[in-house]
């Protein structure tokens, strides 16, 4: 049973197909356990944002309470003007600082690939953004195309997805017959202060 009904999570519909020329990508970093609050105050100002969410359950809890959790804490992904909506969103008091994305094209990607992984519902979890091994291309099923790295945890294989602006990634599990060698890793973009 849910404690509180999931909210959107995206806005709008078509995000990842807005121009980065007129809706470039900026990264807010969000006071302590307020990345919901600041979603909330983009739907109601319409400024586009994006702010994965992961499911959780309380194995503690005897009736199995559902919450959903940031799958990033501390970071909320916004399109847009930054002048504008920059400025809209410091008015809210919930913002320690709004970082300025030099790779638009490498956070376009990273991010997608994150949504995808959350839209075909299965079971994501939050992992430290790896610095070795292997990168990977998966070679067929659901994940066709898209490329992260492999790691072992608890015996099982998972493919990890990193979103290199802000070193955090998410890992799904994964068969080891899906994988094909990729490409090297592209260099890592440092975060704009």
């Amino acid at each position: 049973m849910p404690i509180l009904k999931r909210e959107p999570d995206f806005l709008p519909e078509a995000l990842f197909e807005l121009p980065a020329d007129r809706f470039p990508w900026w990264v807010v970093h969000v006071r302590s356990r307020q990345e919901k609050v600041l979603a909330r105050e983009c739907r109601h100002r319409e400024i586009p944002f994006y702010l994965p969410l992961r499911e959780h359950r309380n194995r503690r809890d005897p009736r199995h309470r559902i919450s959903w959790l940031p799958l990033f804490p501390g970071y909320v992904f916004v399109r847009g003007d930054l002048e504008h909506e920059r400025l809209e969103l410091l008015k809210t008091n919930l913002c320690v600082r709004v970082l300025a994305v030099l790779d638009q094209e490498g956070l376009g990607h990273d991010l997608a690939q994150v949504w995808k992984l959350q839209e075909m519902g299965l079971p994501l979890r939050a992992h430290p953004e790896l610095t070795k091994g292997s990168i990977v291309k998966i070679a067929e099923g659901p994940f066709e195309g898209m490329t992260g790295s492999v790691v072992s945890v608890k015996g099982k294989d998972r493919f990890v997805v990193s979103v290199r602006f802000i070193h955090r990634a998410v890992s799904v599990e994964l068969g080891r017959d899906e994988i094909v060698p990729g490409e090297k890793s592209p260099p890592r973009p440092s975060p704009a202060r």
